[in-house]
């Protein structure tokens, strides 16, 4: 079993009309909702107004993939759970940022860099599959057609991603890097654009295909249980005090 965790703020979700029409329940119950329907993840949520954030060391600890979704209130996470998330990244947990979680503490830590945009809401976007021979595009699509979403422009300040996997194109003109991966330690991160809280996008198959293929790719192949840099002898040595 994959253990996935989807964090939310869970800010316009109790108190935007617009949003709870749009997403009844919080984004957070809709999104755990479609990646419920494999039967290979075990999946939870955890919301900001919890304690501990909703990511107490034994939640983190536990959680193989970490989806992330802020907006608002990206200055109300403490930066220790932020270097905690970022740790635990480095150790081997895949971490799938959504929307403006561009602009969240974990995301800007992983990153080293300011991660700031363009936006604009309310616009036709055609999202293409730019490497569809990757995991996450398994299934996909050539283009997906998302009628009303926040337009995300460049310059997106982030590092060059490792792969590319989608490319937004919106009809105000604008393109945007809306599928990125980076190999970060012993983790995996995927950040994926389309996600505005009154936007439908979540209840689009082909983003819930995309987000589920995120979800299994980035699931740890190795976990360690801390950092260090240990004193290591040498194997040539050992092989000739062995003989």
């Amino acid at each position: 079993m994959i253990k996935v965790t989807v964090w939310h703020e869970n800010y316009h979700d109790r108190t935007d009309e617009a949003t709870q029409a749009m997403y009844p329940g919080g984004m957070h119950n809709v999104i755990a909702s479609f990646l419920k329907k494999d039967e290979e993840f075990e999946v939870r949520t955890a919301t900001l107004d919890e304690e501990n954030c909703g990511l107490p060391d034994e939640i983190l600890e536990d959680t193989d993939v970490l989806l992330w979704w802020g907006h608002a209130k990206h200055d109300d996470v403490p930066d220790e759970l932020a270097k905690k998330v970022h740790e635990r990244v480095l150790r081997g947990m895949g971490i799938i940022f959504l929307h403006s979680a561009h602009m969240s503490k974990p995301f800007r830590l992983t990153m080293g860099t300011s991660c700031t945009l363009k936006w604009r809401d309310n616009d036709r976007e055609r999202l293409w599959t730019v490497l569809p021979q990757h995991p996450i595009a398994k299934g996909v699509d050539e283009y997906i057609e998302l009628e009303s979403e926040e337009m995300y422009g460049e310059r997106f300040d982030i590092p060059q991603p490792d792969e590319l996997v989608f490319l937004g194109w919106f009809a105000g003109g604008e393109v945007f890097r809306s599928g990125c991966t980076w190999y970060k330690g012993l983790g995996k991160v995927f950040y994926f654009q389309p996600g505005h809280e009154t936007n439908p996008s979540y209840h689009n198959e082909q983003v819930q295909k995309i987000i589920t293929n995120a979800v299994r790719w980035a699931a740890p192949q190795v976990m360690i249980e801390k950092l260090d840099c240990p004193h290591y002898a040498s194997l040539e040595k050992k092989r000739l005090e062995n003989n």
